[in-house]
Parts: structure tokens; C-alpha cells; sequence
């Protein structure tokens, strides 16, 4: 169809070119008249295309159409008029020239807000869903016959911003698209528009925007919204007009305490607090607002209110001198109208536009290494000399702490201040359980309560699945180019390495670990896994594939690799850090967003891990950390349905319950890392030494808490007493104690549950039978120590033979010597498939017995040997999926096909 644009924006430049991009020949484009010298969008693009671009000032004068105006507009011969965005007078004259008539956007449910300002009083009046209308143009106010309607929920926290850019520009451009479509095949509808329900509503104006206290906080925080960046939702106080944005009804967690901002009219006085200004309705419930513009149209943060300008100015080194000199280029590129930019140039007061504010965050990104500014940023900072103060502040990460109150627990532990953030982590911020709920987390070492940590209900895993959602959908994380992703995983795993002494003795606090291996390996793989998957970032890639053509046309079938969109990812406690870093660093990798659920009994470097991702840049939302029990946090994100994967180390029982739940809630993707049986087989021609020393590290390592560790070791029956003679004397060596010792080979159990556990374990296994040769009780001190222990005699029928520990207790049988395949049925005689091990000088029967071993890892002449490279995860019930290595991308991952035909 031949089709005449009417509009203005980038919107309406969007529009243009999809449809000419569906074939339609685009006769004319009519749009405003430049603005301080720069021309719209639409009418950029247009020129572009060599289309004939119009800027009418105005169509009609005393209520007659301009006879010029018209008559250009006739000669062009359009068969459609489509006005996405029109914010023009058109007239009738117009609207009804061409034979198919005019279409209109609209970015409401008409007849609801019928006129302008529609988004805002969608917002204002607390609409739960909004959308947009295409409409057939007439002689009234929006109030022509309906052709298409899309609908979309609305959050509580939207602005016009959010549900404009997350629904109403996207989608409002594929419904214009799809209007014109229908009409083309003569299959549009003109559905009249009722009455009933109809709304009319004014444009919105400052001096119509001034908040009225005396109602609810939920209808000052939608009035606020819905004023949002224009014109600005204000009020008096101070001798000033001060104008809010960013309002929330998100204060869980906020105590009502801060410095008083009186207010006249208002329900009570304000109250500035480090997270931003708290206002109350007049039902005495409480709103946050986090920007305040002043009367001389400074910006600043509402936690700052009282400390005004105090800060000083930072002192700029040559290299950041000459940064901003660039910039001052770019703000002369998009202000052709000022001919200097000074210090005091405001960028809105010299005709800046939303449009370059977006252009501005673009080239910044590109002159300063990829730095990730927020539109936000701009609106704080809209003189050159504030920005430039902003950005040099960002460019040396002085200004991440500042954005988020954190409270902690310290503790100096040899000679070590230790700061340990205790509260969920969720959006960003750290905040108070839903109720203030708390628990005590425990020291193994003593028993002691090392402090209170926030007890996460159901309520806020939704909140934190909500925070992952927006994160994924609409936040920067999505955003950003792979690359820029990688840089940010180096640049947490950069500060995670420049608080590894901290991380570690978080972990011997909070889990018994031995500090040296805590730095090593609970801290040290931690630090490997992220840089490894960082690297991975701009490495995922599709394929193209040869399908069978459709003749005579020919055919393009490529494969994306996507993200599946929010995660979570539930932790045990025998490694909390590094089983996080295991599955977080992948996840983030391949792009997705995350909600995290430590272990109850130890939460602590989860949390600690959350504040460095702040520090790292990490977008907020991107990141979610909840701890609580397993049964209900657990469980509430087993059964969410916008978590689109689980990924979960545990027990068998328990990862069979999740699976259940993740295919009953949205059949959500699901990987399983759960309990083990690892046998290891020492034959006699083996490095004995080796052997012995392997041996225990296969079972003593980390306290025996550990998934691949060796649950039964069979030893060829010529060596076997020997071998029980060196472990045992090498059992004797190994110090018991405070895990913080540097000389401590032996630590804590994680928590008093499990070592009851161990020590039952081991009553049960001497009455069955097994020899007790040393250990199999409690240790006489403070804490949870467990003696290292060492059964042989154990038969294949026995419970201490089939099931697992999880503790330092070694399990050794016989076998006959040489009979190969009777010890490999043996090993293989068991549910689970985690690890195995074989120890032999003879290369042919290392391969044979390699082959034969049923697990997902099998360890020749060594144990414990995992790396970041290498992917790990079991067979049969020790469940399926993989961590590390390029593998573990693929549990995070998504193919779509997509098929050309040209």
C-alpha cells in the first residue's frame, strides 16, 4: 500500500521503517518542525530514504485546514494514513482522504484515558493492566472505532519509563505493523468503542502535579509514578518546591527511623534516611522515594538531602582531565545550538531530549571502556561539571558502596576485621526478611552463635524471583553486549580474589573449614571458576545447518544459544562458596539472571559474595541471595513459575523432590548434582605411598564432607594389611582442632545435626559387624569434631557399604587378587555414580577399569583432581547435568532454530 506517516519519534521512526521493511512504499512523512536545530527522528530517518519529509507548524488555522497544507498532502496519494505517536491537530480533511482512512496509536485500553497523558494517569489511578489501542481515526477525542488492543500488566513499581519501554514501545510497534497487515488483506475490524468505562483526562502539567497528602501511601506512590521524569510530582517543604522520583512501595525491611523532613499537609513529616526519603499516607503506611530535584533543578539522591553539595570535588589526574575533554565533544555534538559547553552548560537547559540522554549513555560507553551509565545518572547530574564529577567517581568505583546501605556483623578473627553482611539480598539491596524473621547462625568450631541472620519466607523468594525477572527482562543485564558481561565476572572474580583472607575465614567461622584450605580451594576454585566462565562470555555461539531446500527458493536454518531467564540455584554447606561460584559463574555466563539459596547452616560467604558483586558492578537484580530453610525457600523456588531452571547439590531424596516439583509447577530445566558411593579400587601393583596418601585425601579431605569423596575403598587382598597399617599410622599424624590454625589438618563437622549423624553411622556399622579399627566418636571439646575413622571388614550387605557418610569415616573391603571384573561388579553394585578411582602401574587395566566404572568422574593414580575445565557431575541417582567446564554453559542454556527462506 502506498502509506503517508504522520507522527514523530522514535517510535514513529520505528514504525517507518518496519513498514517499509513489510513492502509498503512510504509516500510522504509528516512530522514537527526542528527542535533548537535538531530534526526529529522520523523525519532523520525519512531524508535517509530520500522520502519527502514534511514539518508543518501547523495544519489549519482558526479551525480551517490550510489549503497549501492540504494540497501537498493530496498530491502525495496515500492509500493509508498510519500516526503512530501523532501529537498534531490533523484535519478531517486528512484523516478521511485516503480510501482505507487513518489509524492511530494510543497508549491506553480505550475508552480508558481517552486525550493526553494517558500512560501517566494509567499509573496515577493505580491501573493493574495497561496496553495501547489502534484506533480509526474520526472527528472526536480518541473515540474512533477499535482495530487492534494489547493489554500488559502493570507493576507496582512502573513508571511511565518502564512499562513504555517494556511494552508499549516494543510491542506498540509490532501491533501498528500488524494493523496495517490486516488491512492490506482486507481483514481489519472496526469494533465501535463503548461508552461505559470511558475516562478523559487533561495533560499533565507541573503546576497540576503538586502531590495531595491526605490519602493513601499506595495513591501518593501511583501519583508519583505517574509524574515521573515529566512533569515531576512535587510538594513544599524547606522554602522550596522539591520534586519527587523513583517511589516505591517496596520498604521491607526499612525501619521508620531518620532525620525529620517536615512537610506541610502531609500525614507526618518525612523521614531521610540512608535509603532514600520514607513518606507516609494518611493510612500511616510508608512509600520510598529515592531522587529529589530541587527548586534550582539539581538532582540528587534523597539519602543526601540534608547533606546538600558538602561533598567535594574530586581532583581530576591528567588521564581523567583528558576523558573529560572528550566528553565535553560529545556534549557538542548532541547540543549543536550551544557554542561552548562550560562548566555550568546544563544539558536539559541546552535542548537535550530523552532521545540523547540514551545517545549520551551510548557514547560514554564507548569513550570509557564499556562504563555502564544509567539514563538515571544523567538526570543526576545535568551540568557538565556534575556529570564529569559523576563519571570520573564511577570510572574509579567510588560510588557503588554509597548506593547501598549495608549493615554488618564484625568480628576480628587474628588480627583480621571481618565485616559480614546478614540480611537477604535481593534487588540490590540488603533487607530484613518478610516479619524481621531471623535465626542464629552457628560456630562448629565452639558452638557459639556467630550472629543472627535474616529468615527468608515465601513472600521473599517472590520478591527476589520478581528482582531476577525485571533484571532479566528489562534491566541492563540483558543489555549488554557479551563481552562487557565477561568484563564484569573478571571483575568480581578480581575482588573476590582481593578479599580471599576475608572469604576464607568467613568459611572456617561459618562451615569448620581449615582455613588453609578455605583459601585454596573453598576461596581459591572459587576465584578460577568465575575467570574461567568469564572468558566463556563472548565464546557462546550457534551454528548454521544445512536443511534440505525448498526449491526454488533456497534456505538459512541457524541455531541461537540463549539464556532460559531466571535461576535457582540452592547450595549445600560442605563447600558454600565454591559450590555457589560452581554454578553462579556458569549461569551468569550464559546471561541469565540468579536467585541463590545458600545452605541454612551457612550463609555467610553467600552474603559476603553479594556485597562484592555490588562492588563489582553487578546490575541489581541480576544477583539475589535468600537464606532459609530448604523446605520453604527451597521449595517456593521449586515451584515458582517465572524460575525457568533449578540447579541443585544435595541429597538424592531431596533432589527427587525438586524434580517432581519443577515438572509439576512449568516443567522447568533442571540439574541435579546429589549423593555418592565412590568406590575406589587400589590394586596391588600400585605406588603404595601414593596410594596410602590419595587414599586418605579420598576420604579425609574438607572432613570428609565432601560429594566425590571415596565411600568404600576395595584393596587387592595381598597388599590390604599394609595398607590398613600405613592409613592408620598416617590417621595418628593428623592434628584435631581450631580450624584456624594454620597447622590444623582436621576440623569441626559443619553443624551438631550431622556429626549426630556420624556417630550413629558408625554404631550402626560395628553392629553389623564391621571392624572399628580407630575412631567412630564424637571428640571430648567444645564443637562439633568428629574423630577420623577406619572401618575394614566391611561386607557388601552391610548399610555402612551401601550408603554414604559424608564424614571422615573410611570403609575399606577386600577383594581377591587379580579377579578384576568380580571388584568392578562390586563397585558398580550401588544406586549412585558420582566418582570413582582405580590405582594401578598397569596402563592396559587403568583403561579397562576406567571404561568399566560407572560414574561421572573417574580418578587413575589421584583423587580429588577437579578443575574448572573439567565438567563434573554423576550418573544414575547421583543425578545428571554438569558443573564447570563448557558443558556446565549448556544447563544454562537454550537453542532456538531459526529458518530463512530467501
Amino acid at each position: 500500500m502506498k502509506i503517508a506517516v504522520i507522527g514523530q519519534s522514535l517510535f514513529g521512526q520505528e514504525v517507518y521503517c518496519q513498514l517499509r521493511k513489510e513492502g509498503h512504499e512510504v509516500v510522504g512523512v509528516f512530522t514537527i518542525p526542528d527542535k533548537d536545530g535538531k530534526a526529529d527522528p522520523l523525519g532523520l530517518e525519512a531524508e535517509k530514504d530520500g522520502v519527502p519529509v514534511f514539518k508543518f507548524p501547523r495544519w489549519r488555522a482558526r479551525g480551517q485546514a490550510l489549503p497549501e497544507v492540504v494540497g501537498k498532502y493530496q498530491a502525495l496519494g496515500a492509500e493509508l494514513n498510519v500516526l503512530p505517536f501523532c501529537s498534531q491537530f490533523i484535519p478531517m480533511e486528512v484523516i478521511n482522504a485516503p480510501r482505507h482512512g487513518s489509524i492511530i496509536y494510543h497508549p491506553s485500553l480505550l475508552p480508558r484515558h481517552r486525550g493526553a497523558s494517558a500512560i501517566n494517569w494509567t499509573l496515577i489511578h493505580g491501573d493493574k493492566k495497561g496496553g495501547f489501542s489502534i484506533f480509526w481515526a474520526d472527528d472526536g477525542l480518541d473515540t474512533g472505532d477499535l482495530l487492534l488492543q494489547k493489554e500488559c500488566e502493570v507493576l507496582p513499581d512502573d513508571t511511565v519509563s518502564t512499562l513504555y519501554n517494556r511494552f508499549l514501545f516494543p510491542e506498540g510497534i509490532k501491533g501498528m505493523v500488524q494493523a496495517v497487515r490486516l488491512i492490506s488483506e482486507g481483514k481489519a475490524p472496526r469494533l465501535r468503542q463503548p461508552e461505559e468505562g470511558a475516562t478523559y483526562e487533561g495533560i499533565q502539567k507541573k503546576e497540576t502535579a503538586r502531590i495531595n497528602w491526605d490519602q493513601p501511601a499506595e495513591a501518593i506512590h501511583n501519583w508519583i509514578r505517574g509524574n515521573d521524569k515529566v512533569p515531576g510530582a512535587w510538594t513544599e517543604a524547606c522554602g522550596q518546591k522539591l520534586t519527587f522520583f523513583n517511589s516505591t512501595l517496596n520498604t521491607s525491611g526499612l525501619v521508620a527511623e531518620g532525620e525529620a523532613l517536615p512537610i506541610p499537609g502531609a500525614h507526618r513529616p518525612g523521614l531521610v534516611t540512608k535509603a532514600g526519603l520514607i513518606l507516609f499516607g494518611n493510612d500511616d503506611k510508608m512509600l520510598l522515594v529515592k531522587n529529589i530535584q530541587l527548586e534550582d533543578g539539581k538532582m540528587m539522591p534523597a539519602s543526601q538531602f540534608f547533606k546538600g553539595s558538602a561533598s567535594s570535588d574530586l581532583e581530576l589526574t591528567e588521564e581523567e582531565l583528558a576523558t573529560a575533554e572528550a566528553v565535553r565533544s560529545t556534549w557538542m555534538r548532541i547540543l549543536p545550538n550551544i557554542p561552548q559547553v562550560e562548566d555550568s552548560t546544563d544539558f536539559f537547559k541546552s535542548g537535550a531530549a530523552s532521545v540523547d540522554v540514551v545517545r549520551l549513555v551510548e557514547e560514554v560507553k564507548e569513550l570509557c571502556d564499556g562504563l555502564e551509565l544509567e539514563n538515571e545518572d544523567v538526570y543526576m547530574a545535568t551540568t557538565f561539571k556534575d556529570f564529569v564529577q559523576l563519571l570520573v567517581r564511577k570510572l574509579r568505583g567510588e560510588d557503588e558502596e554509597d548506593q547501598c546501605v549495608i549493615n554488618y556483623v564484625e568480628k576480628t578473627v587474628k588480627k583480621l576485621t571481618l565485616q559480614m553482611p546478614y540480611q537477604l539480598f535481593i534487588g540490590g539491596e540488603f533487607v530484613d526478611a518478610e516479619g524481621s524473621k531471623t535465626y542464629d547462625t552457628v560456630n562448629p568450631t565452639d558452638g557459639s552463635v556467630i550472629c543472627q541472620v535474616s529468615l527468608a519466607q515465601a513472600s521473599d523468594v517472590d520478591k527476589a524471583v520478581a528482582a531476577a525477572k525485571e533484571a532479566f527482562e528489562n534491566g541492563l543485564w540483558g543489555k549488554i553486549n557479551a563481552r562487557d558481561r565477561g568484563r564484569l565476572l573478571y571483575r568480581l572474580a578480581d575482588l573476590m580474589e582481593q578479599h580471599q583472607e576475608e572469604l576464607a575465614t568467613i568459611e572456617a567461622l561459618d562451615a569448620g573449614a581449615v582455613y588453609t584450605l578455605a583459601l585454596k580451594t573453598h576461596v581459591g576454585m572459587s576465584i578460577q571458576t568465575f575467570r574461567y566462565f568469564a572468558g566463556w562470555c563472548d565464546k557462546i555461539q550457534g551454528a548454521t545447518i544445512p536443511i534440505n531446500q525448498a526449491r526454488p527458493n533456497r534456505n538459512l536454518t541457524l541455531t541461537k544459544k540463549e539464556p532460559v531467564g531466571v535461576c535457582g540455584i540452592v547450595i549445600p554447606w560442605n563447600y558454600p562458596l565454591m559450590m555457589l561460584s560452581w554454578k553462579t559463574a556458569a549461569c551468569l555466563a550464559a546471561g541469565n539472571t540468579v536467585v541463590i539459596k545458600p545452605a541454612q547452616v551457612t550463609p555467610l560467604t553467600a552474603l559476603k559474595f553479594a556485597e562484592l558483586t555490588l562492588k563489582a558492578g553487578i546490575p541489581k537484580g541480576v544477583v539475589n541471595i535468600i537464606p532459609g530453610s530448604g523446605s520453604l525457600v527451597g521449595q517456593r523456588l521449586s515451584d515458582h513459575p517465572d524460575v525457568r531452571k533449578i540447579g541443585f547439590t544435595g541429597s538424592t531424596e531431596v533432589g527427587k523432590h525438586i524434580m517432581k516439583s519443577c515438572a509439576l509447577s512449568n516443567v522447568k530445566k533442571v540439574s541435579l548434582e546429589l549423593g555418592g558411593k565412590s568406590p575406589l579400587i587400589i590394586f596391588a601393583d600400585c605406588d603404595l605411598n601414593k596410594a596410602v596418601q590419595m587414599g586418605m585425601s579420598s576420604v579425609f579431605f574438607n572432613k570428609g564432607e565432601n560429594c566425590i569423596a571415596a565411600g568404600r575403598l576395595f584393596v587387592e587382598d595381598s597388599i590390604h594389611d599394609q595398607f590398613v597399617q600405613k592409613v592408620v599410622e598416617e590417621v595418628g599424624k593428623m592434628k584435631i582442632g581450631n580450624p584456624l590454625d594454620r597447622d590444623t589438618n582436621h576440623g569441626p563437622q559443619n553443624h551438631e545435626a550431622h556429626l549426630k549423624k556420624l556417630v550413629e553411622y558408625c554404631q550402626r556399622g560395628v553392629k553389623e559387624g564391621a571392624t572399628l579399627v580407630c575412631g567412630g566418636n564424637q571428640v571430648p571439646r567444645p564443637g562439633f569434631f568428629f574423630q577420623p575413622t577406619v572401618f575394614t571388614n566391611v561386607e557388601d550387605h552391610m548399610y555402612i557399604a551401601k550408603e554414604e557418610s559424608f564424614g571422615p569415616i573410611m570403609i575399606i573391603s577386600r577383594f581377591a587378587d587379580g579377579d578384576v571384573d568380580t571388584v568392578l561388579s562390586r563397585a558398580n553394585a550401588t544406586e549412585f555414580g558420582l566418582a570413582s578411582g582405580v590405582f594401578t602401574r598397569d596402563i592396559n587395566k587403568a583403561l579397562y577399569v576406567s571404561d568399566k566404572l560407572q560414574a561421572g568422574t573417574v580418578f587413575v593414580n589421584t583423587y580429588n583432581k577437579t578443575d574448572v575445565a573439567a565438567p563434573f557431575g554423576g550418573f544414575k541417582q547421583s543425578g545428571f547435568g554438569k558443573d564447570l567446564g563448557e558443558a556446565a554453559l549448556n544447563e544454562y542454556l537454550r537453542v532456538k532454530t531459526v529458518t530463512f527462506e530467501y
